[in-house]
């Protein structure tokens, strides 16, 4: 599953030799255990299962083969554990976004999808918006009925919009990272990204690049000023965004801090990049107005 020689950069690597697992026909017990601790880990986002919070009737009905993994899975989504998790506290967008990641395996390619899913949900209910993913063509495509969902955005497939690629690690904050526990909490990762059908810059997880970990800002909107706070001019007539990463002076601590954009002419580009290496910053982005 590899897909760039930066895998471990990206929070990829634990996946490039592992492939997509199957429950047998005749997996022994050891095999189907393996199997449902790997639904549990993928739907549930990595986060922490009590042993109390097991679903051991749905559990037992897998073991004893009486459903398949995709109606563990079903059952799985649907439960109250599944909801306290991901439905009760975020919005409705969020949780749609988390439905596509844990089911389908990769990020919205578009807002179309979900308005479909906003819609469903408010005229059918929540089951029925489950239903709608794991009984989908691309379901059963991807998993059929005895494959683990596992994550699809990270390579090119068959019908794949290449905006999932950089959408996934939006979602997507590194192999030990939990779906609840990242820095947007449990609002919308992509609302305003499907909005206006961009595609963001590819962030490394937290724990890559010295300990920098990538901080929006909460409402979407990196603030933006001239280059040395006033409008910005050059004799090319050509004016670049530039987004600013981690900058810290020398005796200050590295924490997490917001990203800095300014708007600056083309022949100051490269002083500017001297100057924010100097002071240990990264360049995030570079965009041409």
């Amino acid at each position: 599953m590899a897909i760039t020689t930066a895998a471990s950069r990206l929070g990829t690597s634990a996946f490039d030799e592992t492939a997509p697992l199957e429950l047998r026909a005749q997996a022994t017990k050891e095999e189907i255990a393996l199997v449902i601790s790997a639904v549990y880990r993928h739907l549930l986002g990595n986060d922490y299962l009590l042993q109390s919070e097991r679903l051991t009737t749905a559990e037992s009905l897998l073991t004893d083969r009486k459903i398949t993994v995709q109606e563990f899975v079903r059952q799985v989504a649907k439960s109250e554990l599944y909801k306290s998790k991901f439905f009760y506290n975020n919005f409705q967008t969020r949780v749609i976004e988390l439905n596509y990641k844990h089911l389908l395996g990769r990020a919205p390619y578009d807002e179309s999808e979900v308005v479909y899913h906003l819609d469903l949900y408010q005229n059918k209910g929540y089951d029925a918006d489950i239903d709608s993913y794991i009984d989908s063509p691309e379901y059963q495509a991807s998993f059929g009925e005895n494959i683990v969902p596992y994550y699809r955005g990270f390579e090119t497939q068959k019908g794949q919009k290449t905006v999932g690629f950089s959408r996934i690690f939006k979602l997507y904050r590194g192999y030990a990272n939990s779906d609840r526990a990242q820095l947007q909490g449990n609002y919308s990762h992509l609302a305003e990204e499907l909005a206006r059908n961009s595609a963001s810059t590819v962030v490394s997880p937290s724990g890559s690049n010295d300990g920098f970990a990538y901080l929006p800002s909460r409402k979407g909107v990196t603030p933006s000023t001239g280059f040395g706070g006033g409008a910005a001019y050059g004799k090319e007539g050509r004016l670049f965004r530039v987004e600013v990463a981690g900058g810290v002076g020398r005796g200050y601590p590295k924490v997490r801090r917001t990203n800095q954009a300014v708007v600056i002419p083309y022949e100051e580009l490269s002083p500017y990049f001297q100057s924010v290496l100097k002071q240990g910053g990264k360049i995030a982005s570079v965009t041409p107005l």
